[in-house]
């Protein structure tokens, strides 16, 4: 059954090439969805932006995904992850980096 998860990122994941590594691990993975850095949503994530995902898949692979993503790359630090599952709108094929 699918499942979606949309996440909000938070600490220093911007500049750091954290949405290139999040498309890898969601290959590897196996989840769709996409992947966007966020700067005008201060109530979010504060005054220097983070990362916003939505991830599809089953959900062993989606809590898979959301495990990955709150460790992070090896060069950006997650301090936080807020995650909400919700009922999928549309069904993505594949994963993209969203402007």
């Amino acid at each position: 059954m699918l499942k979606q998860a949309h996440l909000y990122i938070k600490g220093e994941v911007i500049g750091v090439g954290f949405r290139a590594w999040t498309k890898i691990q969601a290959k590897i993975i196996g989840v769709s969805g996409w992947v966007r850095n966020v700067y005008n949503r201060p109530d979010i994530f504060g005054e220097n932006g983070g990362v916003e995902a939505l991830i599809q898949a089953d959900e062993e692979k989606v809590n898979k995904m959301i495990e990955m993503l709150k460790i992070g790359s090896p060069v950006s630090r997650v301090d936080d992850v807020e995650v909400y599952f919700q009922e999928p709108k549309e069904i993505f094929d594949g994963f993209e980096i969203r402007k």
